[in-house]
């Protein structure tokens, strides 16, 4: 199978790299050294599962040097979405697969907005990894996995293909009943943690440690859970229980990396997190001031990031 991975940052780097490293043709779209270190080096992904490197089909930063794939990986940050769309319309034939693994809710609606829908499949992915230097991948922590399927539920047959390639990879997957619900489910968790690390500054053992912090933190994913489940979304009081969970469990330290890109001036995806949540709110008749005084205070900063690039 001819296999594109646009971006290879922490996501598409290690998928990416398991897949090339299990014999298929994989090719990358990357940028700047660590474009430059890749095509001169291969690949080099150190994970907790085992280390190994790689070298990629073809490793460009251009659409157009790729063979036609039959699935493309989205391993790009949400906001990046509608521009890679249009970049990848040129190489969409009738038959290719476009899969999103981003954080957001609504990723597969900005891409059928772009790319016919027949080609687009829902999805989201569990893991921990970074570029820990020009040409290498740190899978630092989490069972790598990757949930997906057909927006209507249905169990296709490419779908099941699909399914068969990561098993042989040795990527554990998952086609749940309901891809809707288990993206709005891990949107929960990210929405929940992300706008507040960046208001805050501080790792999630800090804002737990504060109780008016971690009811903020409450109140934000109670609104979350209506917006969701105003759009038909089956979200539930169990489900925020399930996040707080996860929260709670968090090693001393961590931060979201939508916090860390606001913390570095990058620019991060508070419009597709907190900003999705107080439009989508607003459309709904629904009030959600716990997300608009989040992303209202970081909007700023958010602006001064995307006017520097």
């Amino acid at each position: 199978m001819e296999i594109l991975v646009y971006g290879v940052g922490g996501v598409g780097g290690y998928f990416g790299g398991r897949l090339a490293e299990a014999g298929h043709n994989v090719s990358m779209i990357a940028r700047g050294d660590h474009l430059k270190a890749i095509q001169k080096n291969g690949l080099e992904v150190e994970s907790i599962k085992g280390n190994f490197k790689v070298k990629p089909t073809v490793a460009t930063s251009e659409v157009a040097e790729v063979p036609k794939p039959d699935l493309i990986i989205l391993g790009i940050k949400s906001w990046q979405i509608p521009s890679v769309a249009e970049e990848l319309k040129p190489i969409i034939g009738e038959n290719t697969i476009v899969l999103p693994l981003q954080n957001g809710a609504n990723n597969y609606e900005k891409l059928i907005e772009v790319l016919p829908e027949e080609n687009v499949l829902a999805g989201l992915c569990f893991v921990v990894s970074f570029i820990e230097k020009p040409g290498k991948i740190k899978h630092a922590a989490y069972e790598p996995k990757i949930v997906f399927g057909e927006n209507d539920n249905s169990r296709s047959d490419r779908v099941m293909k699909i399914h068969d390639i990561l098993d042989e990879a040795g990527i554990e997957n998952n086609i749940p009943e309901s891809i809707q619900l288990e993206i709005w489910k891990k949107f929960l968790f990210i929405c929940t943690i992300s706008g507040i690390g960046g208001l805050t500054r501080v790792p999630i053992d800090k804002i737990r440690d504060s109780k008016f912090l971690y009811d903020m933190m409450r109140d934000s994913a109670k609104e979350i859970i209506e917006v969701g489940k105003a759009k038909g979304i089956p979200l539930s009081e169990k489900h925020v229980e399930m996040v707080f969970e996860i929260i709670n469990s968090q090693p001393e330290g961590t931060t979201a990396s939508t916090q860390r890109d606001l913390m570095n001036g990058k620019p991060s995806e508070l419009e597709n997190f907190n900003g999705f949540i107080v439009k989508e709110g607003e459309k709904l008749g629904i009030e959600t001031p716990v997300n608009r005084y989040i992303y209202e205070c970081l909007k700023p900063m958010e602006t001064a990031a995307r006017n520097s690039k």
